[in-house]
């Protein structure tokens, strides 16, 4: 059964660092958590080390920028990994073609123009025309705060006919943007994937981004899995994923989940909480009600 815990300081020293989600763990897409920025903040003063894994579609630099504007002090973070980080690297591989289709907002076009060093000067990736396209880059809907998987049916099944490959660079299905829940990638990847169509994926809960995460936190500080805790508050992407990867996983119940554990955000209800994680089959080592 799951710890419920009052705090992150609760087993902070059981571990050298954390891979902490970002939407619904320490900001809510328009403003940080105070308690959250704390307790990270606290961690890395101690000695630890702090990943941000997220499944934001863009290259970690613009997270970073996105942080900084939000308010979330440096203090709080070593380093970040993204969706986009490991997307982009199938991309210039070629995993699904030289010639894409950007399904996703101009927001995300730092996908295509910010190209990592490891793949300057090899072969470039052409946005062209759907008609033209011999495969989906899919960083979300065009329009995020509106539009619906549905509104792309009768595109995806043109898609489906020529058998384009989508590339999906965000495996989440929703996020809370403030008090508005918007879909994302994953929900359209999933969409395609019932018509007939084929979609990969390097975010959570997918072991690329949690390899990238592994190789650059060795970079700066030697530790092994047994020393790591997963933070997150998706029970399908944060919780499967770290667990898949053998990690300890502190569960953040105020996020995505926030109605069903109960009145108080703060305090999830041990015996709803046991039935939830129950029948998904998943059995996190910790929960919290938020962050702190």
């Amino acid at each position: 059964m799951t710890r419920i815990l009052h705090s992150l300081d609760d087993i902070s020293d059981r571990y050298d660092a954390v891979f902490c989600d970002l939407w619904g763990c320490l900001h809510n897409g328009v403003r940080p958590f105070p308690a959250a920025v704390e307790a990270l903040t606290t961690f890395r003063a101690r000695g630890g080390k702090v990943v941000l894994i997220t499944n934001a579609p863009r290259p970690a630099r613009f997270v970073g920028e996105q942080l900084d504007r939000m308010g979330v002090p440096r203090a709080a973070w070593d380093l970040i990994v993204t969706s986009g980080d490991a997307a982009q690297d199938a991309m210039f591989a070629g995993a699904v073609g030289r010639k894409v289709w950007h399904l996703g907002p101009s927001k995300d076009d730092g996908f295509f123009t910010d190209v990592p060093a490891a793949w300057a000067g090899r072969a470039e990736i052409e946005r062209v025309p759907f008609e033209e396209a011999e495969g989906i880059i899919c960083t979300g809907p065009f329009d995020e705060v509106n539009e619906v998987p549905e509104d792309y049916r009768p595109r995806f099944l043109a898609a489906k006919t020529r058998g384009l490959p989508m590339l999906c660079a965000n495996p989440d299905v929703v996020v809370d943007m403030g008090e508005k829940r918007i879909y994302c990638a994953g929900a359209l990847a999933a969409l395609y994937e019932d018509m007939g169509g084929r979609a990969l994926y390097f975010g959570k809960p997918h072991p690329p981004i949690y390899d990238m995460a592994r190789r650059r936190l060795l970079e700066i500080h030697d530790t092994d899995d047994s020393r790591i805790l997963a933070i997150g508050d998706g029970i399908n992407t944060d919780v499967a994923g770290a667990m898949g990867e053998g990690l300890d996983v502190l569960f953040v119940t105020g996020g995505l989940a926030v109605d069903q554990f109960g009145p108080d955000a703060e305090a999830p209800d041990p015996d709803l909480l046991a039935a939830w994680l129950g029948a998904r089959q998943q059995s996190p080592q910790y929960s919290i009600g938020k962050l702190r």
